[in-house]
């Protein structure tokens, strides 16, 4: 019975070692990563840290991928001949969706230069109310594609400024 007892202790504490290393280098990279998204003008380190903690630090393939996980992406319509979008799939990180769709309203006053802000008065120049939501959702996805190649390949958003003095 002791021996039992010591393996299973032997055995949860190279468990916990194990997890501990983890734990130590994500902190490093995920707060490097904070710091540099928070010198973009128009990112508090409250919208960094979010964006960070609920996405950053996950390995994603490709772009395409990170947005399905926000849930930012199109939902097809197919039946027949009948084909349209139902709009995003809201099927992902409901913080991480909300944070992006604010931060695409604040790239607009705070970015005007920015791709992703001329594509978006592009299409929504003089379309309604409505029209003009549906847009910044697109633009959100757009903004969070262009944000997670700034955190995790330091690649800045074309146009983008970044705040003075940084």
């Amino acid at each position: 019975m002791n021996n039992a007892r010591m393996l299973c202790h032997i055995q949860t504490r190279a468990y916990f070692d194990a997890d501990s290393h983890l734990d130590e280098e994500k902190p490093d990279k995920a707060a490097a990563m904070i710091q540099h998204l928070a010198k973009l003008r128009g990112i508090g380190v409250q919208s960094a840290t979010v964006l960070v903690r609920e996405a950053f630090v996950r390995e994603f393939s490709n772009a395409r991928a990170l947005g399905f996980y926000a849930g930012l992406t199109a939902t097809p319509y197919s039946s027949g001949g009948v084909e349209r979008e139902q709009g995003i799939s809201k099927s992902g990180n409901r913080r991480l969706r909300t944070v992006m769709v604010e931060l695409a309203w604040l790239w607009q006053r705070y970015q005007p230069g920015s791709v992703q802000v001329s594509w978006f008065r592009e299409r929504a120049g003089a379309a309604g109310r409505r029209a003009r939501k549906v847009m910044v959702v697109a633009m959100a996805r757009k903004l969070l594609i262009a944000l997670w190649r700034f955190a995790t390949h330091g690649v800045v958003p074309e146009g983008a400024v970044l705040k003075p003095g940084l």
